[in-house]
């Protein structure tokens, strides 16, 4: 009754070691008289609990392998570390490599055209293992799966599940049953924030680790898929946000990153997002906190308070403004205006002194005139950030933009994007160099990817400090800087 035409478990186990893996679709392909068991069910019954036997004694004998490929923000990174973590807790092995995998697995991003791009690129280069290896199982999650739903099979016919980002705790359940003749779509609204209990998180390799805190967004600002991708926000309970970090602690975590899409609207606790950072304050062990994102709409007095007053609080604030420009920000319905922008910077660099700053900005957004572009580049060289992610606009399907037309040439876009970049390095050297001669504390990383025997690591600020000297992994040093340039800081251990 084994199949692959073996009348016994022996001579299954003799089958497998000579063949190698053994599939449940070849399996029942090879010995189609097994559906003749179990008899008191009804002959479709009789087959599927045929093939959910085999394809279990599949994954005994051939431990099933799965591989992740991550497109996006942070959260979509650590998204796929907790499904990792989750899927190896099913008994699922994680391979480095497509080609060994018997699921792969590509979690994806849709806020610019850009990264779906890449996406079906991607699967361009992975769908011939369908025809090489027919078992390999395709899932598509995250992000695009939302936005695009079933449309995706349209462009990708061979994929067999396409599941939303809210939905990713359930994809070791549909793992358990074999591949189905139509592939599945699961883009349902979450009602929890995606998360795995402590002891379920897989061991930290790592002295930093993301956390998140909240899930979704409710700002519908008009360019944007968040609300429509990752639904309405949704905070996790602050004791059990507190439990896992107390967990990554002791295992050798010293450093955490809380992750939201607006972590100021946090809710999880009486007292918001301020009450949490103060709770997570007090867990021992930990050395530096930090956060991402702010919506500055959202930005309290009180927030800001809390951050200068609790050392464990790393002096860098991610502050997306998008526009310089107020006439911008109301088209993109951010809910401030410039000087209201200006006003909370003021706050945050008068009560934090020591605070680097960043900021994300769109160029080319419909109807951004050549005054409204240097409104831009004004609040750029007024704020002086440390740093800024900068992206041409581009058309989201269902946002209310998408109805605005895109009437900014991508040759303005681009030389507008350049001539913010350009300033911004001017400005970002200048930063740098007056650290020259200044000792600043950095946790270190590990070692440099380039140069011999050096060290790299991060300041409290964020920035990134080569240097030489003896170190650890995990450890704080006090690092004298010699030198700069744009990208990095250099030095030694003093």
């Amino acid at each position: 009754m084994w199949g692959a035409n073996c009348d016994s478990w022996s001579e299954w186990q003799k089958h497998t070691s000579r063949h190698g893996f053994v599939t449940p679709s070849s399996i029942l392909a090879s010995r189609p008289a097994l559906v003749q068991f179990p008899l008191h069910l009804s002959s479709d019954k009789r087959l599927q609990t045929l093939e959910r036997m085999i394809y279990i004694a599949c994954a005994m004998l051939n431990q099933q392998r799965f591989y992740i490929e991550n497109f996006g923000c942070q959260m979509n990174v650590h998204d796929s570390e907790m499904l990792a973590a989750l899927l190896q807790s099913h008994e699922w092995v994680q391979v480095s490599d497509y080609h060994e995998a018997d699921v792969i697995i590509l979690n994806t991003c849709s806020v610019r055209e850009k990264a779906e791009q890449k996406v079906f690129s991607r699967f361009g280069v992975l769908k011939d293992q369908k025809v090489e290896r027919p078992h390999v199982r395709f899932i598509l999650a995250g992000c695009m799966a939302k936005a695009w739903g079933i449309k995706l099979l349209r462009r990708l016919p061979y994929l067999d599940l396409i599941i939303g980002p809210g939905m990713l705790a359930k994809i070791p359940e549909y793992l358990q049953y074999p591949s189905r003749r139509y592939p599945v779509v699961d883009t349902n609204e979450p009602e929890s924030v995606f998360s795995l209990a402590p002891e379920m998180i897989a061991n930290p390799q790592h002295h930093s680790a993301w956390v998140t805190i909240m899930e979704g967004c409710d700002n519908f600002c008009s360019y944007c898929v968040v609300p429509y991708v990752r639904g309405r926000e949704r905070s996790r309970d602050g004791h059990e946000i507190a439990a896992e970090i107390v967990n990554l602690t002791r295992r050798g975590v010293r450093e955490i990153t809380l992750l939201g899409q607006n972590v100021n609207s946090y809710a999880g606790l009486p007292g918001g997002f301020p009450a949490l950072l103060r709770k997570i304050h007090e867990i021992d062990g930990l050395m530096r906190i930090r956060f991402t994102t702010s919506h500055p709409k959202d930005m309290s007095d009180e927030l800001v308070q809390t951050i200068s007053e609790l050392p464990k609080l790393c002096e860098y604030l991610h502050f997306p403004v998008q526009s310089g420009s107020t006439s911008i920000l109301r088209k993109m319905r951010r809910g401030y205006t410039r000087d209201n922008y200006l006003n909370r910077i003021d706050t945050i660099r008068r009560l934090i002194p020591d605070v680097a700053l960043s900021s994300d900005f769109i160029v080319g957004f419909p109807g951004e005139s050549e005054q409204d572009h240097q409104d831009s580049v004004s609040l750029i060289e007024s704020v002086g950030y440390d740093n800024i992610f900068i992206f041409n606009y581009c058309v989201r399907s269902g946002t209310r933009a998408a109805d605005y037309p895109d009437d900014v040439p991508l040759q303005v876009k681009t030389k507008r994007l350049e001539d913010l970049l350009q300033r911004q390095r001017r400005i970002v050297m200048a930063r740098n160099q007056e650290k020259i001669g200044m000792i600043v504390e950095v946790l270190v990383d590990g070692p440099a990817k380039r140069g011999v025997s050096l060290w790299t690591g991060r300041t409290r600020q964020n920035r990134v400090v080569n240097f030489s000297g003896t170190a650890a992994e995990g450890v704080l040093c006090s690092v004298l800087i010699e030198s700069a340039s744009p990208n990095c800081l250099y030095g030694r251990i003093v």
